[in-house]
């Protein structure tokens, strides 16, 4: 076994309140680093990203050489066979949207359709929202192939790489792709939001580009995707009890079934990170570390929508207001995957690995003080604002 991945990477303290209070996937890309102002003009060119709008984080992971990687990743491909792998469904036993959505080859699509968008009429336009939200982050999924293609490890060379690694990756890919089709083929019939408005912003966003400090560190990602799995999990899941609550079962049982989707993938990816800490808990522990302090943005957090330059800052505002993720929520994430990592537990550590499980292992109790301070008030009087999505109407 090689040495442990203790050296890395070097990070410079980030303030708590701002390093640990969640973004909610849905929301998480920085801006790309920039080596030119020709680069950076040709992006705002692309993207339309104002000055004024997202910013990137400054704090990224240095990777160490890649040979550190291999023979630890090399020693758990029977493991991930065993174990993550079966993890993936085969198509033939997966949903599809059309499960879900009025048929258009019969006869009764019109009255389907029509109850369809019925449903739809007492949900209020703050629910739509979120879920615009939703269905823009999961519909760019080619930033997100991209980003682990782009892994050591997970990197899939030939496109049709047989390790296990490559396998999980584009199986996740598949599975994940038909929730942004379902989403968008929902919203689209429902005749509820302004559909050219919402496929403008996701093109925007995927030209944007996916930066989430990770470099290409397969620990990083395996940490990242944890968080990243769960918390999108938990954001389907209350839109889903949200749905229910305004009478609308279809959309509710549409959301769940996401949901289910999203846990069976953190599932996977906290093994995996599981597994690494038993072998490498000093290279892990810095790598969650580093995370912490860098902050787990998720995947819309450049979406622009040509209008509104803090679109994402707006968006988490009406997500916080009506009750789909907030700081507690995160605080359980937290102790959850700590526990599942048994990260109090873990001992003969470097120097670095115990400063790093020390900060880590004090991040709930800072948390539960942010808590006690919060501006929920403030977050609840947040002003409405007009939305591209819903005519632009406010919300």
């Amino acid at each position: 076994m090689s040495q442990s991945l203790n050296k890395w990477p070097t990070f410079s303290a980030q303030p708590i309140a701002t390093s640990i209070i969640p973004s909610p996937k849905f929301f998480m890309c920085s801006a790309l680093p920039f080596s030119t102002k020709e680069v950076e003009i040709l992006r705002k060119t692309l993207t339309n990203i104002s000055p004024q709008g997202p910013k990137r984080n400054d704090l990224v992971a240095q990777a160490p050489p890649k040979e550190n990687f291999d023979e630890i990743f090399k020693s758990m491909e029977g493991w991930a066979r065993d174990n993550i792998l079966p993890l993936l469904k085969p198509a033939k036993e997966c949903w599809q949207p059309q499960d879900f959505l009025p048929d258009a080859s019969s006869d009764g699509f019109h009255d389907q359709l029509r109850q369809l968008q019925e449903r739809t009429k007492e949900i209020p336009d703050e629910y739509f929202v979120v879920l615009v939200g939703n269905m823009i982050t999961e519909e760019a999924l080619p930033s997100y192939h991209s980003r682990i293609n782009g892994t050591e490890i997970f990197h899939d060379k030939t496109g049709v790489d047989d390790t296990p690694w490559a396998i999980w990756a584009r199986g996740w890919s598949a599975e994940e792709n038909r929730h942004g089709d379902l989403l968008n083929r929902y919203l689209y019939l429902s005749g509820r939001v302004d559909m050219k408005q919402v496929e403008t912003t996701i093109q925007y966003l995927i030209a944007a580009g996916m930066d989430v400090g990770i470099a290409n560190n397969p620990y990083l990602w395996t940490i990242y995707t944890s968080f990243q799995e769960r918390q999108t999990a938990i954001i389907h899941g209350n839109t889903a009890r949200l749905a229910k609550q305004h009478g609308d079962v279809n959309l509710a049982q549409i959301c769940g079934t996401i949901a289910a989707d999203e846990k069976r993938h953190e599932r996977a990816y906290t093994k995996m990170a599981g597994k690494l800490f038993e072998l490498d808990p000093n290279g892990m522990l810095i790598a969650l570390a580093y995370m912490m302090r860098r902050r787990i943005e998720m995947p819309s957090h450049l979406m622009y929508d040509g209008f509104d330059d803090h679109l994402y800052k707006h968006l988490t505002q009406v997500v916080t207001r009506i009750g789909v993720y907030n700081l507690s929520e995160h605080k359980a994430m937290l102790k959850h995957l700590m526990s599942k990592w048994k990260v109090e537990k873990l001992t003969g550590l470097s120097s670095e690995g115990r400063e790093a499980q020390d900060y880590v292992c004090g991040l709930v109790q800072r948390i539960t003080r942010l808590e006690e301070i919060a501006p929920t008030k403030a977050t609840k009087e947040a002003p409405t604002v007009s939305f591209s999505w819903i005519f632009n109407r406010k919300a």
